[in-house]
């Protein structure tokens, strides 16, 4: 009975892997892009896969090395990533609605792995997700992210020192990337991103809060303010029905 559990467990721990290689695939280039930015930004190798480690986020870390370059301090900087990160909770407890019942450090564990991209993929497989499956899918993911982290910095130290100093501009082209899709998507973002935008030139201009303290804050206010012209919407659309 013992063997058939393990031999299972192996088999679903296959099935995650075999599921997870696409999104290993995906992750290898956004992973070489933050490493040889990592170093263009300052950091040393070992910053930089350490942070691959921990955070295992690529949005976040992308804003952590801006943050960086900007002399932002620790806490702004934590808040920032903890804001960007929030959604996670709920794509935690939706997963465990569908997740066998194990032990809590084991949904722990693998929990951390979770991400856009492997949720996604758990969330579309048929039937209960199993712990061996959520720990191939998110392992692959995971060692694809940080091993691809450290080569990008490996390349990113070979190129010339001016090459290097000019890369700082890809940042911000990442950035568009990752918010121009989701503008096309749903106008409520493009509210977002402008009131955000507005509020942080604001803080900034004024000398009202430090640059980390200016874009938290300007996250959390265009958040609450979006909401509650999205709450008067409907409850005007309610009204009149």
């Amino acid at each position: 009975m013992a063997e058939l559990a393990v031999n299972r467990s192996a088999s679903e721990f296959r099935k995650g892997i075999q599921a997870g290689i696409s999104i290993a695939i995906g992750y290898a280039p956004i992973a070489l892009t933050f490493g040889l930015l990592a170093k263009t930004t300052g950091l040393s190798i070992g910053e930089t896969v350490l942070m691959s480690l921990v955070v295992f986020a690529g949005a976040s870390q992308y804003i952590s090395l801006s943050l960086l370059t900007l002399g932002t301090g620790i806490v702004e900087i934590i808040l920032t990533t903890f804001i960007v990160n929030i959604r996670h909770f709920l794509m935690s407890t939706a997963l465990n609605e569908k997740s066998e019942e194990d032990h809590f450090i084991n949904k722990a564990i693998y929990s951390f792995g979770i991400t856009d991209e492997t949720f996604s993929v758990a969330a579309m497989k048929e039937g209960t997700v199993t712990t061996g499956y959520m720990f191939g899918l998110n392992l692959i993911s995971y060692v694809s992210w940080v091993v691809c982290s450290g080569i990008g910095f490996l390349i990113g130290a070979s190129l010339p020192q001016t090459l290097q100093e000019s890369m700082s501009v890809a940042l911000y082209a990442m950035f568009i990337g990752l918010l121009v899709p989701s503008m096309k998507k749903s106008i409520k973002v493009v509210y977002l991103a402008a009131i955000a935008a507005c509020f942080n030139t604001i803080f900034t201009l004024t000398n009202a809060l430090s640059s980390g303290w200016a874009i938290v804050g300007a996250t959390l206010l265009s958040a609450v303010l979006v909401e509650i012209i999205e709450g008067l919407k409907k409850k005007q659309r309610g009204g009149r029905t």
